[in-house]
C-alpha cells in the first residue's frame, strides 16, 4: 500500500468538561479531494486545528505522519514548513490591505531587509492566475465580493508550494455561481497534484467533489466511504453522521396558514443607503399571513438583507421610504427595540458578528433581548434568568455542559439555537430568520426546521431568507424573488421550482 500523504494516528483532544475528539484516525492519499463531514460539535474543525498546528503537540495525543515522517507540531508556522496551509469559514484577510500585500503577508519576499514590491506583485499575479481570478493586484481586498476573497485566500496558500490544502466549509457564504466556481478550482489544483480536505455540511458538494469522505459523530472517527466504489450516497451520510436516518430533511407540516389574516406587510417600500450612494431598496410589496412561512430568495447582493434591516428598526440607517402595517396598523420604527415592543424579531445571518456576544454565557445571550421579563426594578433577578435560559435550553435541545458555559465555546448549530433562543424570549408575531441555517449539519437543520413549523403552527409568522434553493422550496407556504433590490415575482410553493425562481432572480 502507497505510504499516505497525511495519517493521524488516535488523536485525542480534551477541553475542561469535554472530550472533543477520542481517538480519532484519519489517513488521506497523495492527490485526492477528501471531504469531512459531520455534524457540528463533531470534532471537525478541532481534528484539522490538531493538525494545522492550532493545538500544538503536548496539547492532544496521538500521532501525526506526513509522508510517513512524524510530526511534532509546535505551532502554525511549523505546519505551513510542512505544506499545509488551512483556510477558515471567516477569512483571514485584511480588508484595507491590497490583494498582493495579503497573499504575502507574513512571507514577505525580501531584499535584504526590504520587501521587493516589484517581485511580490509579478508573483502574485502568477499566484491569481493560478485560481482564475482576474482582479488588479493593487485592488484593496475590501473592494472584492466574499466569492473572489475566497480564491485570494486559496492564492496566499498556493504561493507558498502547499502539499494539504484545508478548507472548512468553503463555500457556507458564497452562492451558486462562485460555489461551483470554487469546485471546480479544486479540481483543478487536484490534476495538478494538490491534494485538499475539505469540510463541508452541504451534501450535495461533498457526494459531487469528494474521492473518499469521512464522518465523524461525537469525536470519533465513525467510516471512511470510498466514492469510486460506490459507496457515497445522501441517506446513508446523514445516517452516519445523525446515527439514525432521516428521511425528509423538510418536515411535513400539520397545519395551514390562516391565508385571510395578513400579519406584515410593507407596500412600494425602499431605501437609500448613504454610504453606497444608491437605492439598495426599490417599491417593494410583499406581505405575510399568520401561520406562514415565507421565503425570500434571491442571489446575494440583490437587497435581501437589506430589507430584513430596513422593517427591523433600520440599524443599517438607509432613508427609507414607504408603508408598513403590522397586524394592520399603519407604523415606521425608528430603531430595533420599537420593532421588538411591537412583535417583530430578526435572527441575524451573521451570529458571531452581530447575533450573539460570544464571551457571554448561553443564559445571558438568552436573555439579553428581553432583560425586563426578567428583571425587577432594573435589576437583573439572577433566578429567572437561569430558569429560562434553562427552559430554552431543553426546548431547543441546545448541547452545552451548562448555561453558565460561554457562547464562543459551542459548535456552530449550538450557537445557532441560542439565537434563536434569544428571539423567541421575546415572544414575537413576525419572525425574521436570514440563512437560518447556514454552516450548520443536517441533524442541526431538520431540528430548526422542526421548530420552524411547530412555531407557524402556535400562530407564529416566519420570513425566512435563504441562499438554499432546497431550503426555500422545502419550507416555504410562499416564495418571493428578490432581484436588484425590487420583487420580481411571487411564487405559490406549488408553482415554484429552482429553474423559476433562479429566472426571477437574474432578472
Amino acid at each position: 500500500m502507497d505510504t499516505p500523504l497525511l495519517e493521524m494516528r488516535n488523536i485525542t483532544k480534551e477541553f475542561p468538561g469535554v472530550k472533543a475528539l477520542s481517538n480519532v484516525s484519519f489517513r488521506v492519499a497523495k492527490g485526492e479531494i477528501h471531504c469531512l463531514v459531520g455534524e457540528n460539535g463533531a470534532g471537525k474543525s478541532t481534528l484539522m486545528k490538531v493538525l494545522s498546528g492550532v493545538y500544538p503537540h503536548g496539547m492532544y495525543s496521538g500521532d501525526i505522519f506526513i509522508n510517513g515522517q512524524e510530526q511534532k507540531f509546535a505551532g502554525i508556522r511549523d505546519s505551513e514548513h510542512a505544506g499545509i496551509a488551512i483556510i477558515y469559514q471567516e477569512l483571514a484577510l485584511v480588508p484595507e490591505m491590497s490583494v498582493y500585500e495579503n497573499i504575502f503577508l507574513g512571507n514577505e519576499i525580501r531584499n535584504g531587509f526590504r520587501v521587493n514590491w516589484n517581485e511580490t506583485i509579478r508573483q502574485a499575479g502568477d499566484a491569481l492566475k493560478r485560481v482564475r481570478l482576474d482582479v488588479n493586484p493593487a485592488a484593496k481586498v475590501k473592494e472584492l465580493g466574499v466569492g473572489k476573497q475566497q480564491l485570494v485566500e486559496i492564492a496566499k496558500a498556493l504561493s507558498r508550494n502547499v502539499k494539504l490544502l484545508i478548507l472548512d466549509e468553503p463555500t457556507a457564504a458564497l452562492n451558486e455561481d462562485d460555489s461551483d466556481n470554487l469546485l471546480n478550482l479544486l479540481r483543478e489544483l487536484k490534476a495538478k497534484g494538490v491534494t485538499c480536505i475539505m469540510i463541508s455540511h452541504k451534501l450535495k458538494e461533498v457526494i459531487e467533489i469528494g474521492d473518499k469522505i469521512t464522518v465523524l459523530r461525537d469525536g470519533q472517527t465513525i467510516v471512511t466511504l470510498d466514492a469510486h466504489k460506490g459507496e457515497v450516497a445522501q441517506n446513508v451520510l446523514i445516517k452516519h453522521m445523525v446515527g439514525r436516518e432521516i428521511d425528509n430533511i423538510y418536515p411535513p407540516r400539520q397545519t395551514k396558514p390562516a391565508m385571510d389574516q395578513i400579519v406584515f406587510e410593507v407596500k412600494n417600500w425602499s431605501a437609500y443607503s448613504p454610504a453606497l450612494g444608491r437605492n439598495v431598496l426599490k417599491d417593494m410589496n410583499l406581505n405575510v399571513k399568520k401561520g406562514e412561512i415565507v421565503g425570500i430568495a434571491g442571489l446575494m447582493g440583490s437587497g435581501r438583507t437589506e430589507f430584513a434591516l430596513s422593517v427591523f428598526g433600520n440599524p443599517g440607517g438607509f432613508r427609507v421610504n414607504g408603508e408598513m402595517f403590522v397586524k394592520g396598523k399603519r407604523t415606521n420604527y425608528k430603531s430595533p427595540h420599537q420593532a421588538i415592543d411591537s412583535g417583530i424579531a430578526y435572527v441575524t445571518e451573521d451570529r458571531k458578528g452581530n447575533g450573539l456576544i460570544l464571551i457571554q454565557d448561553v443564559k445571558q445571550n438568552i436573555t439579553l433581548a428581553n432583560l425586563d421579563a426578567v428583571s425587577e426594578r432594573g435589576v437583573v433577578d439572577s433566578n429567572a434568568e437561569v430558569q429560562v435560559a434553562q427552559q430554552y435550553k431543553t426546548s431547543l435541545n441546545i448541547k452545552t455542559p451548562s448555561i453558565e458555559q460561554k457562547v464562543g465555546n459551542l459548535s456552530g448549530g449550538n450557537q445557532q439555537k441560542v439565537s434563536l433562543g434569544k428571539w423567541l424570549f421575546v415572544k414575537p408575531d413576525v419572525l425574521i430568520l436570514d440563512e437560518p441555517t447556514r454552516g450548520i449539519d443536517v441533524g442541526a437543520k431538520f431540528e430548526i426546521y422542526t421548530l420552524m413549523n411547530k412555531l407557524v403552527e402556535q400562530g407564529m409568522s416566519i420570513i425566512m431568507i435563504s441562499s438554499e434553493l432546497p431550503e426555500v422550496l422545502g419550507m416555504s407556504d410562499r416564495v418571493y424573488v428578490v432581484s436588484a433590490g425590487r420583487v420580481s415575482g411571487e411564487l405559490p410553493i406549488e408553482e415554484a421550482t429552482q429553474e423559476k425562481i433562479m429566472h426571477l432572480a437574474t432578472n
